[in-house]
């Protein structure tokens, strides 16, 4: 079985795609089990946009872990205004000054959301750095493949970075299972293939990882981030 292994991670990397995607569920399974792995991790919440589902909203969670949280001043508030800390910088510079060392940034949502990051991306764009675009063939409005390569440009226009990889999410919560999965799958590499990017993974519920056959590289999830509701 092929698993992803998140040594793969360039020291910068960057999770991004279209709102409801689960970037941050997947951001935070990353940066835990870097962390696990034995990576300093640092994990920087620069979505200005959505007051939900952040990665400041799972502090707790990651800084018992022993991952650092850098988040906008306004992160768990239902403001939404575009301060982002200055501790973005700095932490560039950090992950790159020594081997063993992982900053994950978790930009917002589509075009919108790219924005904050662009701010950075004369810096980020300096060094090495990996780019997931995050597919979900399950969200509204990116389910044909054209359009989430659309909502891929805008993003990279935005944040004046270009995706090195796509990262595929696609599920249906607690009713995700092997038709769905391979769906998501196809569709993927559809996306990868129109973009001109390798698919880095596609991600799998880890309590179904032997249970399924995905072909491909799998990339087992736990599910961290719900609902304001559940």
């Amino acid at each position: 079985m092929n698993v992803f292994d998140v040594k793969r991670l360039k020291s910068v990397t960057v999770i991004t795609g279209h709102y409801g995607v689960g970037k941050t569920n997947l951001a935070i399974n990353l940066a835990l089990d870097a962390c696990y792995s034995g990576f300093e991790v640092q994990v920087a919440d620069l979505d200005v946009v959505n007051p939900y589902f952040r990665s400041s909203d799972y502090r707790s969670l990651l800084e018992d872990a022993g991952v650092q949280v850098i988040a906008p001043r306004y992160a768990g508030t239902t403001l939404d205004v575009p301060a982002v800390s200055g501790q973005v910088s700095a932490a560039l510079d950090w992950a790159r000054a020594e081997q063993g060392r992982l900053l994950l940034i978790d930009a917002g949502g589509d075009d919108v959301g790219a924005t904050a990051l662009g701010r950075f991306a004369r810096v980020v764009g300096e060094g090495d750095y990996d780019l997931l675009y995050v597919v979900n063939r399950s969200r509204n409005l990116t389910h044909d493949p054209a359009e989430a390569l659309s909502v891929l440009r805008e993003i990279e226009a935005a944040s004046h970075l270009r995706a090195t990889a796509v990262a595929n999410n696609t599920h249906l919560a607690d009713f995700t299972d092997g038709e769905v999965l391979g769906r998501g799958v196809s569709f993927a590499q559809e996306v990868a293939a129109s973009a001109g990017l390798p698919l880095a993974f596609t991600a799998v519920p880890a309590s179904a990882l032997e249970n399924v056959d995905v072909p491909g590289v799998r990339y087992p999830v736990s599910v961290h981030v719900r609902k304001p509701w559940e």
